[in-house]
C-alpha cells in the first residue's frame, strides 16, 4: 500500500508487539509513550498458544523461552482443595505453541529492547502524553506533551494512528467522550510475587474458590534459588460491597496483608501453603477488576484503536495481553492486504471487534472459570465425589466453548503458520 507510517500512541505489551509486527513488514512506525521510562512494572501474566504463534513468527519465543515458564498444566479446586478440572496447557497438550507464565515487566522490557534494536532507538518517544489529534482524507497530526510539565514535545504526523493507550485510553476518550470511567465488577484483586517451594509439577497454574473469593497462583520464573525456591505470582480475589464506590486505582495501591490472611488463613492445602505464600510476600497491591462495554466501532478514518484501549476485559481465561497481540497481528495482515489505510482500518476491526466483544461479556460470566461457581453453588460445604456434584461431560464442555471464543482452539490454531 502507498500509505505506511504509523503512528501508535503506548507503549504497553500491545503498542510494541503491533510496532514489532509492522516493522517487519516495511511499516515506517514510531512509537509515544506518556511515561518518562518504562519500566518493568505489573506481575504474572499468561501468553496463550495462539498468541505464542504470533511472537515465534516476530523472532521473539526464543527470548520468551529463557525467562518464562512453559505451563505445563492448569487445575480448578474448590475452596478446601479439592479437584474440580486438570488439564495439559500449550505444546503439553498437543499445541504446536508453548503456553508462558511470565512477569508482565519482563516481558515487556523483553519487546523494548527488540524494538530498540530493530525500530531504532529514535524511534521510540517516551514522555510523550498525546494531548491531542486530527486527521483530514491523506494525514494525521498528533501533537504529544509532558504530561507532568505541560511542555510540547513533539507534533507528528503520519497515514495512520494507533491507540495503544490502555484502558484510560485518550484516543478512546476523543471519540466516545461521554463513556466515563471503566466498569467495576465488584472484586478487588490482589497481587503480589512470593518466593516458595514449587507445587505440584513445578508448572502448574491453580485457581481455588469461587467468584466471590479465589486464589490464583503459578511460577514466573524458571530459576530455582540456592533454597530450591521459585518466584510464584499470586492474586487473591475479593468481593466488596458494591455501595463502597471503589474506583478504579493504579497498581501502586499498597492491599493490607493482615485482612488476606484473615480471608484465606484457613486455606492450607496437602500441595499448596496460602496462608504462607501471602504471609511471605515483599509486596501485595491491589486493584478494583474492571472493564469496559464493548464498542460499536474502533475505526475512523485513518485512526483506530488496538489492546486494552480498544476491549479491556476481566483477567479471566488469561487472554488480556493475548487478545492485544492478535490485534497486532490481524491490524498489520488487514494492511498488507488493502489498499488504503481507511479499508484496511475497516477490516482489522470488523475481525478484532466482534472477536473480543465476545471474550469481554464472557469473561464477565467468569469464562471458563465458572465451573469453580458452579461447584460452590451445588456444593458449598465441600464435595466427596466430584461426579456426583458436575459431569465430566459438562466440564469439557465448558473448557472447550471458552477455546472457542477466544480464539485457541487447537485444531483450529494448529493449522496456521
Amino acid at each position: 500500500m502507498k500509505e505506511n507510517s504509523i503512528i501508535i500512541v503506548g507503549a504497553g505489551i500491545g503498542g510494541l508487539t503491533t510496532a514489532l509486527s509492522l516493522h517487519a513488514k516495511g511499516f515506517k512506525v514510531e512509537v509515544y509513550e506518556s511515561a518518562r521510562e518504562i519500566k518493568p512494572l505489573g506481575v504474572g501474566i499468561n501468553l496463550l498458544p495462539h498468541a505464542v504463534r504470533v511472537l515465534t513468527n516476530l523472532g521473539i519465543q526464543p527470548h520468551l523461552q529463557e525467562v518464562a515458564v512453559a505451563t505445563k498444566e492448569l487445575v480448578y479446586y474448590n475452596k478446601f482443595g479439592k479437584r474440580i478440572w486438570q488439564e495439559p496447557r500449550g505444546k503439553f497438550a498437543g499445541y504446536n505453541w508453548p503456553q508462558f507464565s511470565i512477569h508482565r515487566g519482563t516481558f515487556q522490557m523483553q519487546l523494548l529492547q527488540v524494538a530498540k534494536e530493530l525500530l531504532g532507538e529514535a524511534n521510540i518517544h517516551t514522555g510523550h502524553c498525546l494531548q491531542s489529534f486530527s486527521q483530514n482524507e491523506n494525514k494525521v497530526k498528533a501533537i504529544f506533551i509532558d504530561k507532568e510539565t505541560g511542555i510540547l514535545k513533539a507534533v507528528a504526523e503520519a497515514d495512520m494512528l494507533i491507540g495503544a493507550d490502555g484502558i484510560h485510553s485518550i484516543v478512546r476518550k476523543h471519540f466516545y467522550s461521554e463513556e466515563g470511567a471503566p466498569k467495576f465488577s465488584g472484586i478487588i484483586l490482589h497481587r503480589g510475587t512470593t518466593m516458595a517451594t514449587p507445587f505440584l509439577s513445578g508448572a502448574s497454574m491453580i485457581m481455588a474458590g469461587s467468584a466471590s473469593k479465589k486464589f490464583v497462583a503459578y511460577p514466573i520464573s524458571p530459576v530455582l534459588d540456592e533454597n530450591g525456591r521459585q518466584l510464584i505470582n499470586w492474586i487473591a480475589d475479593l468481593k466488596v460491597n458494591p455501595e463502597d464506590n471503589i474506583m478504579p486505582q493504579d497498581w501502586n495501591r499498597r492491599a493490607d496483608k493482615d485482612k488476606l490472611l484473615h480471608e484465606f488463613g484457613t486455606w492450607q492445602f496437602d500441595w499448596l501453603d496460602i496462608p504462607a505464600i501471602i504471609g511471605n510476600a515483599s509486596a501485595i497491591y491491589e486493584f478494583p477488576m474492571s472493564d469496559r462495554d464493548p464498542l460499536p466501532q474502533w475505526s475512523f478514518s485513518r485512526i483506530s484503536l488496538l489492546g486494552d484501549a480498544a476491549h479491556p476485559m476481566y483477567p479471566i481465561g488469561s487472554n488480556g495481553a493475548s487478545q492485544a497481540i492478535l490485534d497486532a497481528e490481524c491490524l498489520t495482515e488487514s494492511l498488507l492486504q488493502h489498499n488504503n489505510a481507511v479499508q484496511a482500518l475497516e477490516h482489522y476491526a470488523s475481525i478484532r471487534l466482534p472477536a473480543t466483544a465476545k471474550i469481554v461479556l464472557q469473561n464477565r460470566q467468569m469464562g471458563p472459570e465458572q465451573v469453580m461457581q458452579i461447584v460452590e453453588d451445588r456444593a458449598p460445604n465441600g464435595f466427596e465425589h466430584l461426579d456426583d456434584v458436575i459431569s465430566r461431560e459438562e466440564l469439557e464442555a465448558i473448557a472447550a466453548r471458552y477455546k472457542q471464543i477466544a480464539g485457541f482452539d487447537k485444531d483450529a490454531l494448529n493449522q496456521k503458520q
